[in-house]
C-alpha cells in the first residue's frame, strides 16, 4: 500500500515552481507557511531517537513545524485546547451559530484579512450579547467561543465564524440562571439583520479613518462614492446566519470543538492523488445534500487555494466573550454553576512527568516503554544511525 498523501508531498514537489511563477505576489507569512510545511516532521527541524526497553526496537522521530497552518500539527494543539476548555462546560443545552460574510465583503476581506476579521468577531459577539440580553428574547447575559473559518469545501475563499454558546445565562442581577426555550436559542432572522448593520457600520467607519487597503481589481473602492455603493449592494442581500440544533450534551460539545477549533484549510487526509501536475481531493457538495465527490486542481491552483487561508501574524483565530471572557472567566463560571447548583467538571491537572509520558509514543512491536537515546537540533545531522525499525 502506498504512503498516504500529505499536504507537504504536493508542497515539496511543485512549491518551488509556485515560488518561481509568484514571486511578486507571495507574502511573508504564505512564504513561511509552504516552507514550515514543506520540513515539518524531516530532519531539517531536528529531532530524537527512541530505543524500546523491552525488545530494543529502535525508532527516530522528527520534531514538528508548529505552524498553525500545518495538516499535521494540530492533533496535539487540539487535545491541549480541549483539556483546559473541560472546566468551562456547564450541564446545559449548547448550540452551534454560525454568521457568514457574503460576496460582496469577502473580496474586502481577503485584501484586509486583520482588519476584517476582527470586524467578524467584534459584530457577531456583540450581535449574540446584544439580543440575548435582550428581554424580549433571552434577558441574560451569555457566553460563547468563535471560531474563523475562511474556506469552503473547494477550498475558495468563505469567511464565517463558528460560535458556541451556551443555551442561558445569569440574569442581569445575577440571581438566577436564566435557560432558552427547548431546541431554540435565538431568531436567527434578527440576528442576521443586526449582525449585518453592526458589520458594515464599523466597515464604513474603518473606510472613513483610511484603515482598508484595496489592490487588483478593487482599487477603485477607495473612493468613497464607490465604496457607498458597495455598502448598499451589501444591505439589499441577506446575511447567513445559521443556527444549528443543541448539542446531545457537554461531551458532545467538546467532541465538536475538536472538528473545529484546530482545523486547516485541508485535512491530509481529504488528499486522493497527486500525478500529471494535479491534485485530486475528496469534498461535500453541501448544495447536492452534502454528496461526497473528488476534485481535481491543477496543482498551482491547489496550492494558491490553500494559501488563501493564511492568517496575518499574531491573529487570534479562536475567542471568547460574555461570561467565557479570558479576564473573568474562573468567576463568571463559578456564578454560574452556582445558579445551576452544579460542581466543577475540572480534570486532574496531569504532572509535569505524566505530560512527558504521554508524548512518547508506546513501542510498535512490543507496546513497551520508549525512551530518548539521542537528540539532534535543527540544521544538525543525526548522532545516532537511523535503522528502519519495521524491516
Amino acid at each position: 500500500m502506498s504512503a498516504r498523501l500529505e499536504v507537504a508531498d504536493v508542497f515539496r514537489r511543485w512549491g518551488k515552481a509556485y515560488r518561481r511563477a509568484h514571486d511578486g505576489h507571495l507574502g511573508r507569512v504564505e512564504r513561511r507557511t509552504m516552507s514550515a510545511i514543506e520540513q515539518c516532521r524531516t530532519s531539517e527541524l531536528g529531532g530524537h531517537v527512541l530505543g524500546c526497553r523491552s525488545c530494543g526496537a529502535i525508532r527516530v522521530a522528527y520534531n514538528s513545524c508548529r505552524n498553525r497552518h500545518c495538516p499535521k500539527c494540530q492533533g496535539q494543539a487540539c487535545r491541549d485546547w480541549l483539556a483546559a476548555r473541560q472546566a468551562d462546560l456547564l450541564p446545559v443545552a449548547y448550540f452551534h451559530v454560525v454568521f457568514t460574510l457574503p460576496a460582496e465583503i469577502a473580496a474586502i476581506a481577503f485584501q484586509n484579512k486583520a482588519a476584517i476579521y476582527a470586524m467578524l468577531f467584534r459584530a457577531a459577539a456583540e450581535t449574540l450579547r446584544r439580543i440575548a440580553a435582550d428581554p424580549k428574547h433571552l434577558g441574560a447575559e451569555i457566553g460563547l467561543i468563535a471560531v474563523l473559518h475562511s474556506w469552503g469545501q473547494n477550498l475558495h475563499y468563505h469567511p464565517h465564524l463558528h460560535c458556541i454558546v451556551p443555551g442561558g445565562g445569569p440574569s442581569p442581577d445575577g440571581t438566577r440562571w436564566i435557560s432558552c426555550r427547548p431546541g431554540f436559542f435565538l431568531p436567527v432572522r434578527v440576528l442576521s439583520r443586526l449582525f449585518r448593520r453592526l458589520f458594515l457600520e464599523q466597515l464604513r467607519a474603518a473606510h472613513e479613518a483610511d484603515q482598508l487597503g484595496f489592490f487588483g481589481d478593487l482599487p477603485d473602492l477607495a473612493e468613497s462614492a464607490a465604496f457607498k455603493r458597495r455598502l448598499a449592494q451589501a444591505r439589499c442581500v441577506e446575511w447567513v446566519v445559521y443556527a444549528k440544533p443543541p448539542f446531545g450534551g457537554p461531551s458532545q460539545v467538546l467532541a465538536y470543538l475538536g472538528r473545529y477549533t484546530h482545523r486547516v484549510a485541508i485535512a491530509n487526509s481529504r488528499l486522493v492523488d497527486m500525478a500529471d501536475g494535479n491534485v485530486a481531493f475528496r469534498w461535500r457538495d453541501y448544495r447536492h445534500r452534502g454528496r461526497a465527490k473528488i476534485m481535481t486542481l491543477d496543482a498551482h491552483e491547489f496550492i494558491r487555494r490553500f494559501l488563501l487561508h493564511t492568517l496575518p501574524d499574531g491573529f487570534h483565530r479562536i475567542r471568547h466573550y460574555g461570561f467565557l471572557a479570558n479576564g473573568h472567566r474562573a468567576a463568571r463560571l463559578e456564578l454560574c454553576r452556582k445558579l445551576l447548583n452544579a460542581t466543577s467538571s475540572v480534570a486532574t491537572p496531569r504532572t509535569e512527568q505524566t505530560q512527558f509520558r504521554a508524548a512518547l509514543p508506546c513501542c510498535p512491536h512490543c507496546n513497551g516503554q520508549m525512551i530518548v537515546l539521542a537528540i539532534w537540533q535543527c540544521g544538525e545531522a543525526p548522532r545516532w544511525p537511523v535503522w528502519n525499525d519495521s524491516s
